[in-house]
């Protein structure tokens, strides 16, 4: 299951921005090729840090396509280049050629490298798919961790042979 490590590589595309890019909401970053976002909307909130995308928020590049309700970066003193985080909240999906994750709220912290993922977390492939409550990907590892909650139950994995 890489969908969710490719939603953390479309962020990092996304760190790299500069704030005129962030305005042009077009960029290309060295690496990753052109990065497109829309939305309905699209605030810079300098004094607080923030660069907000929502309504309909659509971030693509030539291999991901990210949908959600809202986007947010926060970035520190040194601007769009020192992004501390990103969450995408509300609607969450992450569309890669072999796989598809859902969610509720996606987070990634570029400083330890981790994306998470969660709110009815579901990743489908061709082989199968996983259900649970929250699901941490270490970018740099390459691991995925899957977990439930005593609520909302356990991992389901369903896996099929090609």
């Amino acid at each position: 299951m890489r969908g969710p490590v490719i939603l953390a590589t479309l962020l990092l595309a996304m760190a790299g921005l500069s704030s005129a890019a962030l305005a042009a909401t077009t960029a290309t970053v060295p690496g990753s090729g052109q990065v497109t976002i829309t939305g309905d909307s699209f605030i810079v909130d300098d004094p607080h840090h923030q660069a907000t995308f929502t309504g309909n928020v659509v971030a693509k590049n030539a291999d991901i396509t990210l949908t959600s309700d809202k986007v947010v970066a926060f970035y520190g003193n040194a601007g769009a280049s020192s992004i501390k985080t990103f969450e995408a909240t509300g609607n969450v999906k992450i569309v890669t050629k072999d796989e598809t994750a859902t969610g509720e709220k996606a987070v990634y912290d570029p400083k330890t490298s981790l994306l998470t993922l969660t709110g009815n977390v579901v990743v489908l492939s061709r082989t199968g798919q996983v259900k649970s409550t929250k699901l941490v990907v270490n970018v740099k590892k390459k691991t995925s961790v899957f977990s439930g909650s005593k609520s909302s139950g356990r991992v389901t994995g369903v896996f099929s042979s090609e």
